[in-house]
């Protein structure tokens, strides 16, 4: 705002400067030619003094004729000859004296000039000289003094409105400017405070900040940062929790046995056999739980390459529902696939198997016993569909949105009975981005889900 106020002044300045010195030089400029007319009138009233016997300048009649004009003209008239000797003065001090001035002597030449001067005492004056020319001959000089102070004072004048007119601007833009500045910094300050808040640590305020202005915009952008930063915190914390509890429940039983073992010297060999199977157990159960943290942290467009093979989707998706079955018959669920053509596309086999692996695995584990999951692969348009619905136990409305997201688990207590980790969606989803493919889901309470896998059919390896 100081900056906007600074750059106004400015502004105003030059204005003033522009509009003031205009004024002056057109007003001073009509004074001028005023006062040159009015000399011309002076000189063709002394031409009626001219005494046509000896083409001289009769001095009583042209004392007569002047006198009569002097009181018509406000300044001083002085009537020269052409030796330079003052033959008329309208204020009578200065005749029969011999004046040789500049305008005098140009006049004499046959030029009209103008000049303007200090006086001590008359202040701003206009000297006017206009020669007295009778058929070619110059018979001498009216010289016109007339005082600008009057003139000047209206300038001035001009000037000191043009200074008001100026400063009441100013004042009036400068309150509107700081009450503006106040409306506009509040919700900065406001939105200040609350983003000072979140460096603390403090993710879950909010601005409420009205407007479709550039701050109400940032206001709602803020908001909209800090609910996902806060979610993805909340997940964050989730994740560690579950992962500790993960890392921690097969590393306990792994204790637990080797300490038997020890504190048991003399345990039968079956036994050693059974707990040291127990361990190997919990020992795939943690290098599972390592393996997708490190899938997860790897799986970028930047560190991943895809290895893209001409691959049916048919012969995939069989080979994931053979590796899946055993655990579907163990729950009596029937897994149905249905496919009526052939779908050949380019696709990273291994990647692509871990995807489905994770998507198929859970329509499985969220399914109880007795239930079916129907897998169909069709072809809509330029996409291979790969379509899995169950009649599982399906997925609350307000968590669709976040499913996908690292870390998220729908129900913790539920996940941590049925084991995972919360990665397997989010792995899926980016495995399926990076062959520019697309999956959604819908799904309802107690209903079932469905997910909608489409893959590009031109997704061609680029050489």
């Amino acid at each position: 705002m100081s900056t906007y106020l600074l750059l106004l002044v400015i502004a105003l300045m030059i204005i003033n400067i522009f509009v003031y010195d205009n004024i002056k030089k057109s007003y001073i400029s009509e004074k001028e030619n005023s006062f040159v007319t009015q000399a011309n009138i002076l000189t063709s009233r002394a031409l009626l003094a001219v005494d046509e016997a000896n083409n001289e300048i009769n001095h009583l009649l042209l004392n007569q004729l002047m006198e009569e004009m002097s009181r018509l003209i406000s300044g001083r008239i002085l009537v020269i000859d052409r030796s330079k000797t003052i033959i008329y003065d309208s204020y009578n001090d200065m005749r029969s004296m011999y004046l040789e001035d500049q305008q005098v002597l140009r006049a004499l030449k046959g030029e009209t000039s103008t000049k303007l001067y200090r006086q001590p005492r008359y202040g701003k004056t206009m000297y006017v000289a206009v020669p007295i020319t009778y058929y070619d001959r110059i018979l001498g000089v009216v010289f016109l003094s007339v005082s600008l102070e009057a003139a000047y004072q209206r300038i001035y004048n001009v000037r000191d409105f043009l200074i008001l007119i100026s400063i009441i601007t100013l004042m009036v833009i400068t309150f509107i400017s700081l009450f503006f500045a106040n409306v506009i910094s509040e919700p900065i300050k406001k939105l200040t405070v609350v983003m000072q808040s979140a460096a603390l640590g403090k993710l879950n305020q909010r601005v409420e900040i009205e407007g479709n202005d550039e701050i109400g915009q940032l206001s709602r952008a803020y908001n909209y940062m800090s609910t996902k930063l806060s979610h993805i915190d909340q997940q964050r914390s989730d994740f560690v929790a579950n992962v500790s509890h993960e890392l921690k429940t097969p590393l306990s039983s792994m204790k637990l046995l080797a300490e038997s073992i020890l504190l048991q010297p003399n345990t039968e060999k079956e036994i050693y056999r059974e707990f040291l199977m127990d361990i190997d157990s919990e020992i795939d159960r943690l290098n599972d739980i390592i393996e997708s943290l490190l899938t997860m942290v790897d799986l970028s467009e930047e560190k991943l390459n895809l290895n893209l093979e001409l691959t049916y989707v048919n012969y995939l998706v069989e080979k994931v529902v053979g590796v899946i079955r055993p655990l579907a018959e163990k729950k009596d669920i029937r897994i149905i696939l249905n496919q009526w053509e052939k779908i050949q596309i380019y696709l990273d086999q291994g990647k692509m198997h871990q995807a489905l692996i994770n998507i198929i695995y859970n329509a499985v584990k969220y399914t109880e016993e007795g239930g079916r999951v129907i897998i169909t692969i069709t072809r809509e348009g330029k996409y291979a569909v790969i379509k899995i619905m169950d009649n599982g136990i399906g997925i609350p409305q307000e968590s669709l949105p976040y499913i996908f997201d690292r870390f998220y688990r729908v129900d913790s207590a539920r996940s941590r009975k049925t084991g995972g980790t919360g990665l397997g969606l989010s792995i899926s989803k980016q495995i399926i981005n990076l062959h520019q493919g697309v999956i959604e889901v819908e799904s309802e309470l107690n209903v079932g889900t469905t997910f909608y896998i489409k893959m590009p059919m031109d997704n061609t390896p680029h050489n």
